[in-house]
């Protein structure tokens, strides 16, 4: 996501001063150390990747930020004013489970703002295609609207950003190519091969339709 999408998304999710922000399958933080820094959250972020939360930690010095190594579900224990979950939707198979943890820690009231790559399910043939097709579970959107209302979820804010992760994915091929020796020496050959095969079905599928790209806020509206 671009910076004015994550700040945004932020906003609409009513993140500011004193909230408690947790965000799942954080990564390095990128977004998370964004917001604390400009809207000036309190943040706790999950992640499985021991690496990755390292370098989270070491740039987020000086920040009110948290982080925790976990696998998602179960999320951590606790209530929190919002959830974040970006980019990641798509690598959960059972997102009716995951959807249910994060109810589970909010209050009434309470925001969970996401990105979502909307589409039906990929055919044999496009699973065949994908590297690591196993991470990749598209949902149509009345579907997730109709499993968050399972929940007790609203949506409040639906906004399609395809155009913008057209623009990025795109930006990321070229990135690729233009530092394919460099890349290649750190993750070998097949791993930039498999990384820039992904990247140019998404660009495909994102310019045709086949997929769109959503950043959604939803409101805890009762408990079920």
């Amino acid at each position: 996501m671009r910076a004015s999408e994550i700040r945004a998304l932020a906003l609409e999710a009513g993140i500011g001063p004193g909230t408690d922000v947790l965000d799942l399958c954080c990564g390095v933080a990128g977004p998370g150390r964004l917001i604390t820094r400009e809207l000036g959250c309190r943040y706790l972020g999950v992640d499985y990747s021991p690496s990755a939360l390292e370098i989270a930690r070491e740039r987020s010095v000086g920040l009110d930020c948290r982080f925790e190594i976990a696998l998602i579900p179960p999320v951590p224990d606790g209530s929190f004013d919002v959830v974040l979950l970006l980019e990641t939707m798509l690598a959960f198979p059972d997102k009716d489970e995951l959807l249910r943890h994060v109810a589970a820690v909010l209050p009434l009231g309470g925001r969970f703002a996401f990105t979502l790559e909307e589409g039906v399910a990929l055919t044999e043939a496009e699973r065949d295609a994908m590297p690591d097709a196993d991470t990749v579970w598209l949902t149509p959107l009345p579907e997730i609207v109709a499993l968050l209302g399972s929940v007790g979820l609203q949506v409040r804010s639906q906004v399609e950003c395809s155009d913008t992760h057209l623009a990025m994915v795109d930006a990321l091929i070229a990135s690729f190519e233009a530092e394919s020796a460099t890349i290649s020496a750190q993750v070998g050959d097949r791993a930039l091969d498999e990384l820039v095969a992904a990247h140019r079905l998404w660009s495909d599928w994102l310019r045709t339709g086949r997929v769109r790209k959503f950043a959604l806020v939803a409101v805890k509206v009762t408990t079920r």
